[in-house]
């Protein structure tokens, strides 16, 4: 085989093993959280108000209105937060905007000292700046990355944020209501598939670690269990007292 084609298959053996985790969880990591997190408070609730004694049809009801308070709950947090981290970039960018259009040349030289900082010989590292700030739109966007750590063409949706939200969280909320919508009279088959949806979070979680599907799967069943537990826990604690 030829250098060439030894170069060739090198490169393509590199290029097909060198790849990386999603490190910043794209949409995975907030809609499977957003699950969990409903599938846990949601079933936490239920248990709580079970171990109360009182009547399925309460039982139900809470499951119901702590999928709704919740979901809501949620959104309108996830919009707020999102809608005031844009707000403020924006804000952010409208001063670089502006300096950029004011001061044009400090900014080319505060960009080049950049590079110089990060081992670019000084005559290269002005060139480039140069180069670079010819367009404005690029010069913005350049600046933006460099000395905000953000994109201007992707700054986060509040709506996207708010409607993901609402839905990853009510559909984990809505396993433990579900065998009782599906005419279970008792807690426990609810317990066993929230169990069950909680191992299955924790498994997809692993996708955006470093964990073993098994580990991630178990350790998130344990944590769930233990708050469903302690809140069955009290509520029976409290049904005995008010009784």
């Amino acid at each position: 085989m030829s250098i060439i084609e030894t170069d060739a298959v090198l490169h393509e053996a590199h290029r097909d093993n060198h790849t990386h985790r999603d490190v910043n969880g794209g949409w995975l990591r907030p809609a499977v959280f957003g699950a969990m997190d409903g599938l846990v408070s949601n079933l936490a609730l239920m248990t709580g108000v079970a171990g109360g004694a009182v009547s399925q049809q309460t039982v139900v009801i809470t499951g119901l209105a702590g999928l709704a308070a919740g979901a809501f709950s949620m959104a309108a947090g996830e919009y707020t937060s999102v809608a005031s981290q844009r707000e403020l970039v924006e804000a952010e960018l409208d001063v670089e905007r502006r300096e950029l259009r004011r001061h044009p040349k400090d900014e080319m030289r505060e960009l080049a000292a950049l590079y110089e900082s990060r081992g670019v010989e000084p005559a290269l590292a002005q060139e480039v700046a140069r180069q670079l700030s010819r367009d404005p739109e690029q010069a913005l966007e350049i600046h933006a990355r460099e000395e905000l750590g953000i994109d201007p063409g992707d700054l986060p949706s509040p709506l996207v944020a708010a409607v993901s939200s609402f839905g990853a969280f009510a559909l984990g909320a809505l396993l433990p209501v579900l065998p009782y919508l599906l005419g279970a009279g008792q807690l426990w088959p609810a317990v066993l598939l929230s169990l069950a949806g909680l191992f299955g979070c924790g498994a997809v979680v692993a996708k955006v670690t470093a964990r073993s599907w098994w580990f991630s799967g178990a350790r998130q069943l344990l944590l769930g269990g233990a708050a469903a537990a302690v809140t069955y826990g009290l509520g029976t604690l409290f049904g005995v007292a008010a009784g």
